[in-house]
């Protein structure tokens, strides 16, 4: 349902328009107050949802949707199917092997995943359904306003994109992350500078042209393309704030400098194992002297076998404390507490979060990165926001830069686009 327009009332001389009559009025149907995030399970995509939401002052107002997959059996090799197709299959499949000896083998034992709302600080999540998040957004736009809809992840694509179609009047859709297929399909996607790597001088080099034509995007960025240097996330200020507080009596005593080091895992476009794992560790015991206290966090990508290097060199080190994965998670804590970060190449998320603090940021296996990876560690060197992790640095002595601000800029601009459909937010 569009929003009615009152007519112009007449001009009377000597007296002021009414509130209600002048232009872009604070009434419901114009004023965004609440937010529908859509996620895929993947606490990277579903934090940058989040970060969005809290840069708009949208946090307290909100719902996370998640898209699940089938899984287990047969499911965990379907995963490079459109979610749509993928649960079809999934359907015959239950259809034609129910109650036979095959079901286990074909399904696994539980056919879907649980949402679990709890990796993202949230209290509860719901399973994404189209129809129902239009049918709320149609039935209270007059009364509550439009609803923004965030999501982010391949498996959120078509969801996004169907809520813009059914409700176009009443929602406005941002897609994180670079979808890989029509951009009219939102109305705002925001997507880091280095997803368009590929139509770079450098990028045309490293593809043989007779694939260049197959690697996307296949043209610069539209209107309603906002470019980010990383990726967006919770770690604002005011969330470091409440961190600083929840985690002051185990942190706040450490002796300083504190070093806080990020151990991911290697990816496609960044590949390690052990060579790093040593790299680290000899780099880490150099610099230890200059350390006051370390804390080292592994993450859940992280191979046990580049874990276990780091494990057997410095576990039982009176300077050193491991997370062990089962107590909470300090690492809220660390990014408010610590004096300068040591970080794999391979987490943009982690070095997203880290630089946005403004403390030294170092880092360590960027050679091994390739394609737009190296692009968004070129573009971390140039601005000044992070240097090589060597060995040969004196971790007392900090150094300073711009940190990065992505979510508070992508914010910025998402207020002028819909302001340009006469909408606030607020």
């Amino acid at each position: 349902m569009r929003p009615i327009r009152l007519p112009e009332p007449p001009p009377v001389d000597g007296m002021e328009t009414p509130e209600i009559f002048s232009g872009g009025g604070g009434g419901c149907a114009t004023v965004v107050r609440r937010a529908v995030l859509i996620g895929n399970g993947s606490p990277g995509a579903e934090n940058q949802c989040l970060g969005l939401a809290r840069a708009l002052g949208l946090a307290d107002n909100l719902t996370l949707y998640r898209v699940t997959r089938p899984s287990g059996g047969i499911n965990e090799w379907l995963h490079f199917l459109p979610i749509s197709l993928h649960k079809f299959i999934d359907q015959v499949l239950r259809q034609f092997f129910r109650n036979t000896r095959f079901a286990i083998v074909v399904q696994g034992r539980r056919p879907y995943r649980v949402p679990n709302a709890g990796s993202v600080g949230l209290s509860t999540v719901l399973e994404a359904d189209v129809k129902k998040i239009v049918t709320v957004a149609r039935d209270t736009y007059e009364k509550e306003g439009p609803t923004l809809v965030v999501a982010c992840g391949w498996d959120t694509i078509s969801y996004s994109s169907s809520i813009r179609k059914l409700a176009s009047d009443n929602v406005f859709v941002i897609q994180i992350q670079h979808p890989r297929s029509c951009l009219d399909r939102f109305d705002l996607v925001v997507t880091p500078r280095h997803d368009y790597y590929a139509l770079t001088a450098s990028g045309q080099q490293e593809v043989p042209r007779l694939f260049r034509r197959w690697i996307t995007p296949q043209e610069p960025p539209r209107s309603n393309v906002v470019l980010t240097v990383g990726a967006l996330h919770q770690a604002d200020s005011a969330a470091l704030r409440l961190a600083a507080i929840a985690w002051h009596d185990e942190l706040a005593p450490l002796p300083k400098p504190l070093l806080v080091v990020n151990i991911g895992g290697p990816t496609r476009n960044c590949k390690y194992g052990v060579d790093l794992a040593k790299q680290l560790a000899t780099s880490l015991y150099n610099v230890l002297d200059s350390c006051g206290s370390v804390r080292i966090s592994f993450s859940r990508r992280t191979p046990w076998r580049v874990a276990n290097i780091v494990l057997k060199e410095f576990a039982g080190h009176p300077k050193v404390y491991i997370w062990n994965g089962e107590e909470p998670n300090p690492h809220m804590g660390h990014l408010a507490w610590a004096d300068a970060f040591v970080i794999t190449a391979d987490s943009i998320s982690m070095l997203s979060e880290a630089c946005s603090t403004g403390k030294p940021v170092y880092v360590i296996g960027t050679e091994h990165c390739k394609w737009k990876f190296s692009a968004f560690h070129k573009t971390l060197r140039e601005r000044g926001v992070v240097r090589p992790f060597t060995g040969l640095e004196d971790i007392s002595n900090s150094w300073s830069y711009a940190p990065l601000n992505d979510a508070i800029e992508v914010a910025s601009r998402v207020r002028e686009v819909i302001a340009e459909r006469g909408w606030t937010v607020g």
